[in-house]
C-alpha cells in the first residue's frame, strides 16, 4: 500500500507531464523535428525565466496522488503587471494542458484576462474578459457575453482558476483591507475567512501558515494557506472531486493541508446542522398521506404513519392509528410518502452533498471511492454525531501502479493488498473498490482478503484482467458502468472490445442475452450500469446539459458554470453512441426481468438530479415499471448491501427513511422530481431550506 509523498518519483512525473503536455500541442508526433520544437520551447522558457519579477510552481494532486503541475510568472513595468500560468496535467491517462494570462494596473485592479484549454480534444473551460473605457465584457463558452458598467471593484473568476492567477485574488484582497467581500465578474463574490494558524516543518524549520476558507469560488468553500506576505502555498477544494494544490518545496506539509481541509469542512457541516435540524422529536405522526411502500405499485390512500425514535412503528388509516401524545403531527395531505433514496454511486468529496441529497429526497449513498481522510470523517460525523446528511456507505478505492491509476492509494502486490484491506476494514469500510490498473494476482489477494472480512468487492474490471468472466473468478461481486453489461455479452472478448463492438454494432442476440444473464445470475453478480452518464456525455458538441437533464440549471451556480461545459460528440459519433446506450438499456431490463440485481447510481454527473435522470432511464428506455425502477435505488440497494432488514422500504420496524413527494411516482416517474421533504435519523426537513444551504435554486411549485 502506497501512500507517502515520494519526492524522488514526483520529479520524473514533473518531467513527464510538461514533456507529454508539449507534444500534444505539437500534435502528438515524436518526430525529430517535433523533438527539437520540444528542445527550443524549454531554452525559450528559460530565457524568459530571467525576466521575471517572480516565478514558481505548484504541483497538482487529485486525491493526493500528483497528476500535473502549473508553472506561473508575475512580470511589471511601471504602469502594469502580467500574470501568466501554464498547466498540465496527465490524469488517470487523459492528457490536458491550460493556459492563462492576467493583466492588473499597478494597484491590482484587473484590466484583462483569459483562461483556455490547450489540448484540442477538450473545448472546456474558455473564458475571457476585456475591459473597455466604462464597461466590462466576459465571455464564457455557453454562455451569452455578458457587458456591464465596470464596478468600482471586482475579480474575473471562474471555478478553475488557475493557482497563479489566484494568488493575485489575495493579493488584491488584502491590499482592499481584507475586511470585506470582494464582487467576481461574471457572477457572484468571494468571502474569506481566517480559520486557524497552522504550524509546517520544511526542510527542518518551522514555517508558520494561515489556514482560511473561501467561498465563491468552487461549490462550498476551499482551505487555503497563506504565508506571512499572504502569498498563496496551497489549497484543497472539491467542486465534486478532491484536488489538492501546493506550491513547490511545500508538499511534505500534505498532511496538515489535508487534516485542515477535513477540520474545515466538519466545521462547515456543523453550521448546517445548528441552522437546518431543529430540535430533536422522538414522534412524529405523518397523516393524510399517500403511500407508496416500496413492495407494490398499489398506492395506499389517506395513510397514517408514526415515527418513534427513528422507526416505523405505525402504518395505517388514519382513523385506525392512535396518534402519541407526545408526537409531533405533520399533515402530508396531498402528498405521496414513499421510501428514502439510494445513490449506490457516489463520490460525495465535500460536505455540501449532505443537504443536497436530503433535499432530493436521497437517506443513503455508497460512496464509491474518496480521501480516506474526509470520507471516514464525513460519515462519522452524519453516523456518530448527529450532523445532518444521509447515512454514508463505502467502498475503497484501490489501484494498481502508473499514470494512469487513481489515487494514492495504490497496490502492486500480495503484502500490499493485504495491508490495503485491513486498513478500509478497520476504518469500517463496507467494500473494497476496485480499478483500472491492478493486476489479476493482486485483484485477487483483494478478493480473499475483503471476503475473509464480510466485505464485497465492486468496482471496473482492470485492464489487465481484460474481461467480467475473469474478474468474477478472481473474486468481484459487483461491477460499476455499462462496460460490465458489455463484456457479459461479449464474454470472449476484452471488455475494451466488447464496448467497441457495440458501439459499432449495437445489435445482440437472445442467445448471447440469456448466457450473460445465466453468467450473472449463477454467481450473484449485482450490477450499477450510471446510464446518466451516457445520456449526459453522448449529447452532440454544443448541446446544453439543461436539453439532458431538466433540473441541471438549479445546481450552484461555481458547479453549473463547468458542469455546462462538457465538450460532447460530434454528430455521426453522438448516433452511434446513443444507439448503444440505448442498446445497453434495454439489455439492463433484460437483466433485471431475470433477477439480477440492478441499483441506480449517478458517479457525479449532476448532483442529485442525475439520481433521478438514470431511475427515469431504467422506466423508459429499460421498460422498467415505475415500481421496478424506484426500486433500483430503494430496496435492491438495501438488499445489495446487506441492510434490507433495516431500510428500503416503509415497513413497520425499519428505519424511517422516507421522502414526502408532491406528485406520485407510480402515475409519472418524473414526479420524482418533487420531492419537498424528507425524514432520516429520526429527523424531519423541508426541502427548500436544505437546496438553498447547498446553494442550489429552490423548487418551485
Amino acid at each position: 500500500m502506497k501512500l507517502k509523498y515520494d519526492t524522488l518519483t514526483i520529479q520524473p512525473f514533473i518531467f513527464s507531464i510538461k514533456f507529454l503536455l508539449l507534444l500534444a500541442l505539437s500534435g502528438c508526433s515524436t518526430s525529430s523535428e517535433t523533438l527539437k520544437n520540444v528542445a527550443n520551447e524549454g531554452i525559450k522558457m528559460n530565457k524568459e525565466v530571467t525576466k521575471m519579477d517572480d516565478e514558481g510552481t505548484f504541483l497538482i494532486y487529485r486525491r493526493q496522488s500528483m497528476i500535473g503541475e502549473e508553472t506561473y510568472s508575475i512580470t511589471s513595468d511601471k504602469s502594469t503587471i502580467v500574470v501568466k500560468s501554464l498547466q498540465g496535467e496527465n490524469e488517470r491517462g487523459r492528457i490536458t494542458g491550460v493556459e492563462a494570462k492576467l493583466e492588473l494596473n499597478m494597484d491590482l485592479s484587473p484590466i484583462s484576462y483569459f483562461s483556455r484549454r490547450i489540448v484540442k480534444e477538450d473545448t472546456t473551460n474558455i473564458f475571457k474578459m476585456e475591459l473597455t473605457a466604462d464597461s466590462v465584457s466576459i465571455w464564457e463558452k455557453h454562455f451569452d457575453v455578458v457587458t456591464s458598467k465596470t464596478p468600482s471593484y471586482f475579480f474575473p473568476l471562474h471555478s478553475n482558476i488557475p493557482a497563479g492567477i489566484e494568488i493575485m485574488l489575495y493579493q488584491y484582497y488584502f491590499k482592499k483591507g481584507g475586511s470585506s467581500n470582494i464582487p467576481t465578474l461574471p457572477r457572484g463574490e468571494i468571502s474569506i475567512s481566517h480559520k486557524a494558524e497552522d504550524i509546517a516543518q520544511i526542510n527542518g524549520k518551522e514555517v508558520r501558515l494561515d489556514r482560511y476558507v473561501v467561498e465563491g469560488i468552487n461549490w462550498g468553500g476551499r482551505t487555503v494557506w497563506l504565508d506571512k506576505d499572504k502569498n498563496l502555498v496551497a489549497l484543497v477544494k472539491a467542486n465534486t472531486q478532491i484536488r489538492e494544490i501546493i506550491k513547490n518545496g511545500y508538499e511534505e506539509a500534505m498532511p496538515i493541508f489535508i487534516a485542515g481541509h477535513v477540520t474545515e469542512q466538519i466545521n462547515a457541516l456543523t453550521e448546517y446542522t445548528n441552522k437546518l435540524k431543529g430540535e430533536p422529536t422522538k414522534s412524529l405522526a405523518l397523516i393524510g398521506g399517500d403511500l407508496v411502500d416500496g413492495l407494490s405499485d398499489v398506492t395506499k390512500k389517506d395513510m397514517t404513519v408514526i415515527v418513534e425514535n427513528g422507526q416505523i412503528t405505525s402504518i395505517g388509516k388514519r382513523s385506525q392509528i392512535e396518534i402519541p401524545n407526545n408526537a409531533k403531527v405533520i399533515d402530508v395531505s396531498g402528498k405521496t410518502l414513499m421510501p428514502g433514496l439510494w445513490d449506490m454511486h457516489a463520490h460525495s468529496n465535500q460536505v455540501q452533498w449532505a443537504p443536497a441529497y436530503l433535499a432530493g429526497g436521497v437517506t443513503t449513498i455508497r460512496d464509491n471511492g474518496n480521501e480516506v481522510e474526509f470520507a471516514t470523517a464525513f460519515r462519522d460525523g452524519i453516523a456518530k454525531d448527529g450532523l445532518l446528511g444521509p447515512d454514508i456507505l463505502l467502498a475503497g478505492m484501490t489501484d494498481g501502479p502508473g499514470k494512469k491509476g487513481n489515487g494514492i492509494i495504490r497496490a502492486t502486490n500480495a503484502k500490499e493488498a493485504r495491508d490495503v484491506v485491513e486498513m478500509y476494514h478497520n476504518k469500517g469500510y463496507k467494500q473494497v473498490k476496485i480499478y483500472n490498473s491492478l493486476t489479476p494476482d493482486v485483484l485477487k489477494v483483494l478478493a480473499e482478503e475483503g471476503h475473509k472480512r464480510g466485505m464485497s468487492v465492486t468496482g471496473h474490471i482492470p485492464v489487465a484482467v481484460e474481461n467480467i468472466v475473469n474478474a468474477v473468478n478472481l473474486g468481484m461481486d459487483m461491477f460499476s458502468h455499462d462496460r460490465a453489461i458489455y463484456s457479459a455479452i461479449f464474454p470472449e472478448k476484452t471488455k475494451l472490445q466488447a464496448g467497441r463492438d457495440m458501439l459499432e454494432n449495437p445489435e445482440v442476440s437472445a442467445e448471447q442475452i440469456k448466457n450473460a444473464i445465466d453468467f450473472l445470475l449463477d454467481n450473484k453478480i449485482a450490477l450499477d450500469p450510471t446510464l446518466n452518464l451516457r445520456l449526459v456525455n453522448s449529447t452532440i458538441e454544443g448541446t446544453l446539459l439543461e436539453t439532458v437533464e431538466p433540473d441541471a440549471h438549479r445546481i450552484a451556480y461555481e458547479l453549473w458554470e463547468g458542469k455546462r461545459f462538457r465538450k460532447g460528440k460530434l454528430p455521426d459519433q453522438a448516433k452511434k453512441e446513443i444507439a448503444k446506450y440505448t442498446k445497453g438499456a434495454e439489455v439492463v431490463g433484460e437483466f433485471f426481468r431475470a433477477g439480477i440485481p440492478i441499483v441506480a447510481g449517478t458517479d457525479n454527473a449532476v448532483p442529485v438530479f442525475c439520481l433521478y435522470l438514470e431511475i427515469e432511464t431504467y422506466h423508459k428506455l429499460a421498460g422498467l415499471t415505475p415500481l421496478e425502477a424506484i426500486q433500483t435505488a430503494t430496496i435492491i440497494p438495501a438488499r445489495v448491501m446487506g441492510m434490507d432488514s433495516q431500510t428500503g422500504t416503509l415497513e413497520i420496524g425499519k428505519e424511517a427513511d422516507i421522502a414526502i413527494l408532491d406528485k406520485n411516482p407510480l402515475t409519472d416517474i418524473s414526479n420524482l422530481r418533487t420531492v419537498s421533504a424528507v425524514i432520516t435519523n429520526g429527523n424531519y426537513y423541508e426541502s427548500n431550506p436544505l437546496w438553498e444551504a447547498a446553494d442550489f435554486l429552490p423548487r418551485s411549485n
